[in-house]
């Protein structure tokens, strides 16, 4: 059966997987890739290999990832490597047409995953993300579309099969979220989620005004990459502000009777961090102090990314500041990414968490930036 016009037959599609299969083979490096899953089996299978507990633990995280990244690049190399005898199967038998069709698509959508990995250059971006997303102007209609927002960072990160973990919730006073923050855990999460950082405004009817009028409001989202050393980034103790707080939402008498959750403002820079999810003030603490470290962390490099801007004589956006996106609900249903002018019109989808086709050209788009 001849491809309809405009559409690529199957042996195209074919022929371009191929192409692109040398690119990502030369670029992964398979081989490469391999002996280093070996040397840190060997270091793992040394005398003493445990005897330091955080050294172990992140040579065992390594190659965790690495053993994984190369097992998705093998299955995907090998069901690649089946197209082309499909494809002569196909010609002879037409009830294979059907299956060779989703053999391509489930190759495809797993090289472009692969291709988008070669879009990031930057020294985090390979580890998890801290995402933290924060109420702006709109009053109450700003704190419910935080927590939509929060909810579709949340389902798109899932959806990519990372891990997430709420840190943290300050509710609203009516509805929705004045700030939360999560952490996404798996390969390249702060890598995709630097694509999302920045501020998303939304305009829709009102469901919180009595006269349903058209309301604009705004969320930040912030983005930083977890840093398991604390020592990662100098942090004096008499910078440090320390608070204690009941933790909110549920937790059973445990969290009503004790001062478990943490809250650390940053005097120098203002910058302010808060756990409630661990059960003791301690385990608060660890993970709060861990969150400004990377906040300092991200701040640094943010700094130091504007200055070389600014040498350049470049503009640079600030990212908190900077509208990345609009989410129009009324009187029309579409969401437009004003740094690569993508359009989707179903905005529900979006707010499931269908962000793919947006962080990809951000993706994209900055990696041209950069070059």
């Amino acid at each position: 059966m001849a491809p309809e016009p405009g559409t690529e037959s199957a042996a195209q599609r074919v022929a371009s997987i191929e192409e692109r299969r040398g690119e990502v083979a030369a670029f992964l490096d398979p081989e490469g890739l391999a002996r280093q899953v070996a040397e840190l089996e060997g270091q793992m299978g040394a005398q003493g290999f445990w005897d330091d507990q955080a050294t172990a633990a992140q040579v065992s995280a390594e190659h965790a990832r690495l053993s994984r990244r190369l097992e998705r690049w093998q299955e995907l190399d090998r069901d690649a490597g089946d197209l082309e005898a499909m494809l002569e199967l196909a010609e002879e038998d037409e009830s294979i047409a059907a299956e060779i069709s989703g053999q391509v698509e489930s190759v495809d959508s797993r090289l472009a995953a692969f291709e988008e990995e070669r879009l990031f250059s930057g020294p985090y971006d390979a580890g998890d993300a801290l995402v933290t997303v924060n109420a702006g102007a709109g009053g109450t209609d700003a704190q419910d579309w935080a927590e939509m927002v929060l909810r579709m960072m949340m389902r798109w990160a899932e959806a990519r099969g990372f891990e997430v973990e709420l840190l943290e919730a300050s509710a609203g006073e009516e509805a929705g979220i004045k700030s939360a923050t999560f952490r996404a855990s798996g390969d390249h999460a702060y890598g995709l989620f630097c694509a999302e950082r920045g501020v998303h405004r939304l305009v829709r009817l009102s469901p919180f005004d009595s006269a349903n009028r058209r309301q604009t409001s705004f969320a930040g989202v912030e983005v930083a990459p977890v840093v398991d050393a604390v020592e990662a980034v100098a942090i004096e103790d008499d910078d440090l502000q320390i608070d204690t707080y009941r933790a909110s939402g549920a937790g059973g008498q445990h969290v009503n009777k004790t001062d478990s959750a943490v809250r650390i403002t940053h005097k120098p820079t203002g910058i302010v961090v808060q756990c409630q999810n661990e059960r003791s003030q301690s385990a608060n603490k660890d993970t709060a102090m861990k969150m400004l470290s990377a906040k300092l962390l991200e701040r640094e490099e943010r700094l130091r990314a504007e200055e070389i801007a600014k040498e350049k004589g470049e503009a640079q956006d600030v990212n908190f500041g900077s509208q990345i996106r609009s989410y129009v609900m009324h009187p029309y249903s579409m969401v437009k990414d004003h740094r690569t002018d993508v359009e989707v019109g179903d905005v529900q989808r979006v707010l499931g968490g269908d962000l793919d086709e947006f962080v990809r050209a951000e993706l994209l788009r900055s990696a041209g930036a950069t070059t």
